[in-house]
């Protein structure tokens, strides 16, 4: 049994946006209202969330999430790793270091932006953690095995992944050729859509209605939205029926 939870679905500023006045921004719809971009799988041994982006905390305690196995990133955009300093409580409730499963690339960003957890002399109470190299091959963390498929971010690697039959891409503009295989036969797939217009770095949602059709799954769920997408109930109505829009705190099943 795979247990899958919508943490966030919102784009890099969130909606609603600081200061905006928009119909989404301004919404009394739950569903309006979105988190960065992050997502929780637990199965009966393993929890992992991938990505810690700024409200990494508020998701964690909403969720009421009591352990972390390991958290996964997919590339190191502040809006996907600024949270991680929050792990600080689990390495205090659990006793230990927490396992961390990213590139080099990813880890060099965090060196960077959390530059006082790998110092030599470490202050107390700082993030303990174990880093995980991880590459274009399956890895595992506890008792889940996840697939990386790498995407293109404009011109900035992202991993997705692939886990059994569920599919997880955020923050792709393009899959290559290459990688487009790894999709096949998948059942769910997640993938972002940032608004209806063209983007550079980011599916727009003709792009990502066209690559659902392409792989075809059974059900698709369109993620890091941004209030240009308009207001959730709205946009479900325009989908084919197939395809939804995620909203924070969606849960999946998969037995």
């Amino acid at each position: 049994m795979l247990k899958v939870t919508f943490l966030g679905t919102g784009t890099s500023q969130g909606v609603p946006l600081i200061a905006c006045q928009c119909a989404v921004c301004t919404s009394d719809d739950p569903k309006d209202n979105r988190l960065r971009t992050s997502i929780l799988l637990e199965d009966e041994h393993t929890t992992v969330v991938i990505d810690s982006g700024p409200d990494f905390r508020q998701q964690l305690l909403k969720a009421k999430v009591m352990k972390l196995n390991g958290l996964v990133f997919t590339h190191e955009h502040k809006d996907h790793v600024a949270g991680m300093d929050d792990i600080r409580a689990f390495n205090y409730i659990l006793k230990r270091p927490m396992d961390i499963y990213a590139t080099e690339q990813v880890q060099e960003a965090l060196k960077r932006e959390f530059h006082y957890a790998f110092e030599e002399n470490k202050y107390p109470g700082i993030p303990e953690l174990n880093l995980h190299t991880i590459v274009n091959k399956p890895f595992n963390v506890g008792s889940i095995t996840l697939q990386p498929i790498l995407v293109k971010h404009f011109i900035l690697d992202v991993f997705g992944y692939r886990i059994g039959d569920f599919t997880y891409i955020t923050d792709a503009k393009t899959i290559p050729e290459e990688e487009i295989w790894k999709l096949k036969g998948t059942k769910i797939l997640v993938i972002n859509a940032l608004r209806k217009e063209a983007h550079i770095s980011h599916f727009s949602l003709d792009e990502a209605l066209a690559m659902i059709k392409r792989i075809n799954p059974e059900k698709a769920y369109l993620i890091h939205m941004s209030h240009q997408m308009g207001k959730h109930a709205d946009l479900n109505k325009e989908l084919p029926a197939n395809v939804e829009c995620a909203y924070d705190g969606l849960e999946l099943i998969f037995n």
